[in-house]
């Protein structure tokens, strides 16, 4: 299939490599802050989720799909796209090209709860003072989400000898990942965790899954650690364990707004570290959504099918 036209939103690496595939597809950039959904002509979209869907109308366009057949977001979650989004062409997401770093930033995380380097370096002789330090070997990870994100931490996690138990929407297959315990639910999770990562889609059925009745649940001394979406999270909820000491410590990529208001009581609270929506990023990032595109062109360019088809009914 040749002479496909492609609408790229997601920048000039990612066109200059479609640009040279052999299915020879005619590759334009969309016009500066036009509303991304505007595809004319195009059979391809290309897009990420940039602030202008946010503002995206209710209901679908007039005239939308078009000739579009295929679009391929750069995220891995889609609650940043509107319903109408899945109305006709087959959506791909970027599931699992940020697994990597996702996971390296978990394990940061943790290292640096349990090691505690950013709070007893000495400065001074008078600081010159023995710690005892945590460890990870012998803790408990409770993975909140078992996808390719959930996947890359228990492998790096189990290498520092902790034990592991996930919990995922879906059935186990027979013999899938020997060593990883399963839960039951949230709530066991929670209770046998002693570091909880949220690696869940963002659905109807996980908004605020971990909410006060999920965290009266937790584990003394839980560190919660949230990568996927804020909206999983009751940050009220949150901010009221963390005063009452039901857990320990809160790491969070992710909130609810993006960013939050300018006083909220997360940016100075003492337990709780929060980065600017940042695990994702690192160097292969970027070269590794291209070559997924580029292999899905492939495949749609001879009707096989795609990598990483998002389920609208599911969410993701």
């Amino acid at each position: 299939m040749t002479g496909m036209l492609v609408l790229n939103q997601l920048g000039p690496e990612v066109g200059a490599a479609l640009a040279q595939h052999a299915a020879r597809p005619l590759v334009f950039d969309a016009p500066p802050n036009a509303p991304p959904w505007e595809v004319g002509e195009a059979d391809i979209l290309l897009t990420g989720p940039q602030p202008h869907w946010r503002d995206a109308p209710g209901r679908k366009p007039a005239g939308w799909p078009g000739k579009l057949r295929w679009v391929q977001v750069a995220s891995a979650g889609v609650d940043w796209f509107p319903p109408w989004l899945f109305e006709g062409p087959t959506v791909t997401c970027g599931r699992g090209h940020a697994a990597v770093p996702i996971a390296e930033y978990v394990l940061g995380s943790i290292l640096l709860y349990e090691k505690r380097l950013d709070r007893i370096r000495a400065q001074a002789s008078v600081e010159w003072v023995r710690h005892t330090l945590g460890t990870l070997e012998g803790r408990t990870l409770g993975l909140a989400g078992y996808g390719a994100i959930g996947q890359a931490v228990a492998q790096r996690a189990a290498a520092f000898g902790m034990r592991i138990v996930a919990l995922r929407a879906g059935a186990w297959a027979a013999g899938e990942a020997p060593g990883i315990e399963r839960a039951r639910d949230l709530a066991e999770l929670v209770s046998l965790s002693d570091h909880l990562v949220l690696a869940l889609p963002l659905t109807p059925a996980t908004r605020r899954c971990v909410n006060t009745n999920i965290l009266a649940q937790a584990k003394p001394g839980l560190h919660l650690i949230n990568v996927a979406r804020g909206g999983l999270l009751d940050q009220e909820a949150l901010m009221a364990a963390l005063d009452a000491r039901k857990i320990a410590f809160a790491t969070l990529d992710v909130t609810e707004p993006e960013p939050l208001p300018a006083d909220h009581a997360l940016y100075l609270h003492p337990r709780v570290r929060l980065t600017p929506h940042v695990s994702w990023s690192g160097n292969a990032t970027r070269a590794r959504l291209t070559d997924q595109i580029v292999a899905n062109l492939s495949a749609f360019a001879d009707g096989a099918p795609l990598i990483g088809v998002v389920d609208p009914s599911r969410g993701y």
